[in-house]
């Protein structure tokens, strides 16, 4: 028989002691610290000061030309005042629409001048229906139908300009070369950042000439420039523009740019739109008609034969994983000034006249290259022989033509009889 003084312990007491030393034996668990992001060792470009216009009463206006001819050409602009005035003049446009969405501008908001504006760009609107496309047969390449729309719109824009308040001959035939080339390229029959870009140096031109006021900035953006948009996307599905270069689904967009810089400022601290929203299509068809980063991506999925950004838009989906809109406004500022002022395939199209002022030392072009009127010159083989191309090779403005993205949607609906397009991977 056991004493008394024996001590006995059940198998619930033994499996507890059991836990309470195993207890002792693991180190204690803590978080492991978050690491910090690596910060961009490229600070997020500055706004300049935006100069006052200049006193245009006894100026001499001259058509704009092609100015960028070299390398040396280009680093001569970059260093330049015009190129603060073209920084100035798109940062600032940004910075007047940050958080405000395209509905906070009301119609009796809107300057005369304004208005004026949006009557050019609808009635270009109207020019398209004038001149309809040739019978593609199934090609996804531009429509040649696309230059009598050019021919109109400049029978055009004398009138135009007279109706905002533009009187002078000179000053017309300066500023209405950039809107021209807004349109595209009328030889090569495509569109890009280039063409954006001239849009918003005819605007530039018009606060040059006093037209405009620092008062129409948000409806510069949210109203007129919509309105562009809205116009290049109907020219685009209607001539089957081509993207004018050959970075495609690698860029941001075949087409355009500056809806994802003043869209970004839109929603710079906007309380429940993140970037990750750009995946979200209730979000998209909710808000894209307020915001142009939203607009842009909807249109971007609508013409693409492939479902998914990070199929035809992966450096989209990329930017979507940014913690914050801040994050991609700095980026969007870098880019712009990287990408577009910074390129040389970019850049050496672009047009310098008494408004937009060439730097001191910059070449000068020959005569008869190419101009606001003509650029058929810029693509044989003598032109093809003085341009300059970053690298081997042939650049983005000479290489082989890229077909519309825009017209495989478009081609694509017409076979399958109906607006949604048949989603199948790698078309």
């Amino acid at each position: 028989m056991a004493s008394s003084g024996a001590s006995s312990s059940t198998p619930t007491q033994d499996v507890a002691q059991a836990i309470s030393n195993l207890r002792d034996r693991i180190p204690k668990l803590e978080p492991r610290k978050r690491r910090s992001e690596p910060s961009n060792p490229i600070p997020a470009p500055e706004t300049p000061i935006l100069p006052p216009p200049p006193d245009t009463s006894n100026w001499s206006f001259q058509v704009p030309s092609r100015r960028i001819l070299s390398p040396q050409d280009h680093a001569i602009f970059l260093s330049s005042p015009t190129y603060s005035l073209i920084t100035a003049w798109v940062f600032g446009l940004s910075e007047a629409v940050v958080d405000t969405p395209c509905s906070a501008i009301k119609d009796c908001e809107v300057s005369k001048t304004t208005k004026a504006i949006l009557a050019i760009l609808d009635e270009a609107r109207e020019l398209v229906a004038r001149s309809p496309p040739d019978e593609q047969g199934g090609s996804r390449f531009g429509n040649k139908a696309f230059r009598g729309f050019l021919d109109l719109v400049n029978e055009r824009t004398i009138s135009w300009h007279r109706s905002i308040g533009v009187t002078n001959d000179g000053a017309i035939a300066e500023a209405s070369t950039y809107l021209m080339q807004s349109f595209g390229n009328r030889d090569r029959i495509d569109y890009g950042s280039g063409h954006e870009l001239n849009f918003m140096m005819w605007l530039l031109c018009l606060y040059q000439l006093g037209v405009v006021q620092k008062s129409d900035f948000q409806a510069l953006v949210l109203r007129v420039f919509l309105s562009y948009m809205t116009l290049m996307r109907s020219v685009q599905m209607t001539y089957y523009l081509e993207p004018a270069g050959s970075h495609g689904v690698w860029g941001l967009d075949d087409y355009q740019f500056l809806p994802f810089l003043f869209g970004a400022a839109q929603l710079l601290h906007h309380p429940y739109i993140t970037p990750r929203a750009i995946h979200q299509d209730l979000t998209i068809e909710e808000f894209g008609h307020d915001y142009l980063y939203l607009g842009q991506v909807g249109f971007v999925n609508s013409t693409k034969t492939v479902k998914g950004l990070r199929w035809h838009s992966p450096m989209l989906d990329d930017i979507s994983s940014a913690k914050s809109w801040t994050k991609i406004d700095n980026g969007m500022r870098r880019m712009f000034v990287a990408e577009v002022l910074g390129k040389l395939p970019v850049m050496q199209h672009f047009l310098f006249g008494s408004l937009i002022p060439a730097a001191a030392g910059m070449s000068e072009e020959a005569a008869g290259a190419e101009t606001g009127d003509s650029q058929a010159a810029m693509h044989d083989e003598a032109a093809q022989a003085s341009h300059s191309h970053e690298g081997p090779g042939w650049g983005d403005c000479c290489g082989i033509k890229v077909p519309s993205s825009i017209a495989a949607a478009q081609e694509l609906k017409k076979r399958t009889g109906g607006d949604t397009l048949r989603r199948i991977p790698f078309d």
